[in-house]
């Protein structure tokens, strides 16, 4: 079987699964497998593949017809620049979220030393991104999964952060006490979705995606009133919270900062020019 017999074959077989985008995603499955990018593919249609190859192939269609989303099938995703393992343990680095980390590497000045608390670390993209970002600072993550902490330890492994990127496991509506050290800068991605709105994601989500990095099993501001309430006591005088939020979200998140004492109160839009980011200063 040759790289076009196999991409058309399971371009069909995707299609017929219901699977969105079938051609690029045998493509993008392919080309893992072969080890080279996905346009490439097109300057050796005629290069017949090797058993092995084709045996792996299989395997990565059979579970993308299943719904699997593809960054799990291969086992990695680009964000920002930058690769990141995933397992279905921690969420899928979106691109919307690249507007979080580029909103505060525009506001905040990257020459100073800070000290930076991400909650939420997931896959460790956040605090790895900003750690990239600001050279002379230290970020602590925090997440309540210690299979997620597992895949991010070895994404900062992977990324040679492990002098300036620490994650721990705590509960943020647990292990709050007063004394905990004080930050310049607190920067979360919480789960924002509302429990009913989560009932009509996709499959690949549903099925697939931890459902606590996801929903709050709430009403979607359960983290953001959380977080907001335990802010003042981590923040120092001056410091920045800085919140990714869903579309529709950003005025009832920006009411929730200043009930909490926060001001000079703004958001940024993402590509789709959805308010994206919120943050505010204490």
């Amino acid at each position: 079987m040759t790289v076009l017999e196999a991409i058309e074959k399971s371009t069909a077989f995707l299609e017929k699964k219901g699977i969105e985008s079938a051609r690029i995603n045998a493509e993008l499955l392919l080309a893992d497998i072969l080890e080279c990018k996905r346009l490439d593919l097109y300057l050796q249609f005629e290069k017949p593949l090797a058993n092995k190859e084709i045996d792996k192939y299989r395997d990565y269609i059979s579970r993308r017809g299943d719904f699997e989303p593809l960054q799990y099938v291969i086992g990695n995703v680009e964000f920002y620049g930058y690769k990141f393992k995933v397992s279905p343990d921690v969420l899928i680095p979106r691109q919307e979220t690249e507007t979080l980390i580029e909103t505060v590497i525009d506001l905040i000045n990257n020459d100073q030393h800070l000290s930076i608390l991400d909650i939420g670390t997931g896959s460790g993209n956040i605090p790895i991104c900003i750690a990239k970002g600001f050279k002379n600072s230290s970020v602590i993550s925090i997440d309540i999964s210690e299979n997620a902490i597992k895949i991010a330890n070895q994404n900062v492994i992977d990324h040679e952060l492990s002098e300036r990127v620490k994650i721990f496991k705590r509960d943020i509506f647990v292990d709050t006490k007063e004394g905990a050290a004080k930050f310049d800068v607190i920067i979360s991605n919480p789960p924002y979705v509302s429990i009913t709105e989560y009932k009509t994601l996709q499959k690949e989500i549903i099925n697939f995606e931890p459902k606590n990095a996801v929903t709050d099993n709430n009403d979607g501001y359960l983290f953001y009133n959380r977080i907001c309430q335990i802010a003042p006591k981590l923040l120092n005088k001056d410091g920045y919270l800085f919140f990714e939020t869903g579309e529709g979200q950003s005025e009832g998140v920006k009411k929730i900062l200043e009930q909490n004492g926060f001001r000079n109160i703004s958001s940024r839009k993402d590509y789709l020019d959805i308010e994206r980011v919120i943050f505010g200063q204490l």
